[in-house]
């Protein structure tokens, strides 16, 4: 694909396939497929979308809030088997396999929420294992509701939600298809589980697409009520349209078993339960 050349311009967005030089960028919150095959030299960029960078792992934002700086990155769409086959240990009989398209690409924080974060936006700190850089536990599904809904008041070009499940099982496989996102089996050393309490976000490796912790340290509350999946092939599902429990995923510090940490375990619990494993991670509402 051939690519166009733009000099010396102040623009409010970003093409593919093209190379910059010079322009000056004023950008709101931006689809990551804009940046496809995209150059710049000697740009600047100014507004929501000045702290970003491109790396291994993909394309990368960042925020800054009453001096808590928070990383998200940017997953793009894409098709996957959701759950687990019926060969893979620990399996539970709902974990039914089935092809699951995202069509949209969204940004997802690289990290759980961390307790410095939360409390510059809700001005307390509700977790049991107390430490800025640790994820925020002892919140509910509705808690991280008011949380996000005040942040979104709060800086307008904010529009913070939680992933749906199909959303996160995807993110956490980050392209692989065994049981855990570093494959068929785990230990201590990559995740958090059979521990003490939780740990510091970004203490273990991250995963292929730059996402820390998405297995173990604590469960990560998703949007969908608690059910049966729908099983046929299906596109950007959101779950049940209604129900008594919210869905967990990701599994926790306190747990014995790595089978409750693999990418396609779910568990679910009532919207306004609250425990020191578990946490959240929000992404961006798509903008598309």
């Amino acid at each position: 694909m051939s690519k166009r050349i733009v000099k010396g311009k102040s623009l409010k967005e970003v093409e593919a396939n093209t190379k910059y030089m010079g322009c000056t960028f004023y950008l709101g919150c931006v689809d990551g497929e804009d940046f496809t095959g995209t150059e710049f030299d000697n740009c600047s960029f100014r507004g929501w979308f000045n702290d970003w960078g491109r790396d291994e792992y993909g394309l990368w934002m960042a925020f800054t809030y009453k001096n808590v700086r928070q990383v998200m990155r940017w997953i793009r769409p894409g098709t996957f088997m959701m759950g687990s086959p019926e060969t893979e240990e620990y399996r539970q009989e709902e974990e039914v396999q089935h092809q699951v398209t995202i069509s949209k690409g969204f940004w997802l924080a690289e990290t759980a929420c961390t307790q410095e974060l939360w409390e510059a936006v809700m001005e307390s700190n509700p977790s049991k294992f107390k430490s800025d850089k640790n994820p925020v536990e002892m919140v509910s599904w509705n808690n991280c509701s008011v949380f996000m809904e005040k942040l979104n008041e709060e800086v307008s070009e904010l529009e913070l939600c939680l992933p749906t499940e199909a959303q996160w099982e995807y993110a956490c496989r980050a392209g692989t298809t065994t049981a855990f996102s570093f494959g068929k089996s785990i230990t201590t050393n990559q995740v958090n589980y059979r521990g003490e309490s939780t740990v510091e976000v970004k203490s273990f490796e991250c995963n292929n697409w730059g996402l820390y912790e998405m297995h173990g340290d604590v469960w990560e509350w998703c949007s969908d009520w608690y059910d049966d999946y729908d099983t046929s092939i299906t596109t950007d599902p959101t779950g049940a349209i209604s129900g008594s429990d919210r869905v967990m995923r990701g599994g926790g510090w306190r747990f014995n078993s790595s089978g409750l940490v693999r990418s396609a375990c779910r568990d679910g619990d009532e919207p306004d339960y609250r425990y020191d494993y578990i946490g959240f991670r929000f992404c961006l509402r798509s903008q598309k």
